[in-house]
């Protein structure tokens, strides 16, 4: 069974007095432990998909299914709660907490399911220390390059052990060299974790490090194939 299903899934905005549709019946089935690329150019809402997949964002109709849990259906603390203990983010634009140390950042998740401090610093090492970074893991954001600083946004977004993780144009801000690493480390971590990671992107050649590639326009899937690194 997957670990993720949309079903239908329909997204419109009201863009003035004109209704746009960002998902147009969409369907989509994520296995556990898959890595997925949603690719596609600026406006074919791939971001609207992944946002609508985390539950982030309501669909105008359709279901979304986690792990038998329709996400649509929960209510609002319902959802941030799910989202805490079920889900990871990775972002382009890292959101660090700059005054934090990336220790610290990486270990914030962990305060929220109130883990003791000793095991959030224990579980904060091992995977800054996974990720190439235990000689860093007393700087600050500042303090660091875009690669490590995204090296500690993957950390802190699977520090919880999250059973999916969300990654939106996670390598726009990278070098090519940069973004290879990264995708190496990430598409090695989550597999030796048994992660799935749902990953949207508008490059070709960062899709490929995906078990599989689905291809949108307009709000639709149009084509999906296996990746290629």
């Amino acid at each position: 069974m997957p670990i993720l299903e949309l079903r239908n899934v329909v997204k419109k905005y009201r863009v003035g007095k004109e209704i746009v549709t960002a998902l147009d019946g969409v369907n989509l089935a994520v296995e556990a432990g898959e890595f997925v690329a949603i690719l596609g150019t600026s406006g074919s809402g791939k971001t609207t998909l992944l946002n609508v997949a985390a539950g982030l964002e309501k669909p105008t109709r359709g279901e979304v299914v986690f792990r038998n849990v329709t996400l649509n259906k929960l209510k609002e603390w319902q959802k941030v709660a799910f989202r805490r203990k079920q889900m990871g983010f990775i972002f382009q634009s890292y959101n660090l907490i700059p005054s934090l140390t990336a220790q610290e950042n990486v270990a914030l998740p962990l305060i929220f399911d109130n883990v003791p401090v000793q095991e959030r610093t224990k579980r904060a090492v091992a995977v800054l220390t996974h990720m190439g970074l235990k000689d860093r893991r007393k700087h600050k954001p500042t303090e660091m390059s875009g690669g490590q600083q995204q090296r500690v946004a993957i950390a802190r977004a699977i520090v919880h052990q999250p059973r999916i993780i969300f990654a939106d144009e996670l390598t726009g801000n990278l070098d090519s060299h940069t973004t290879h690493d990264i995708m190496c480390s990430l598409q090695t971590t989550v597999k030796k974790l048994g992660q799935t990671l749902l990953m949207v992107t508008h490059d070709r050649d960062v899709a490929n490090y995906a078990d599989r590639i689905i291809f949108m326009v307009d709000g639709k899937i149009v084509s999906e194939e296996l990746g290629g690194k």
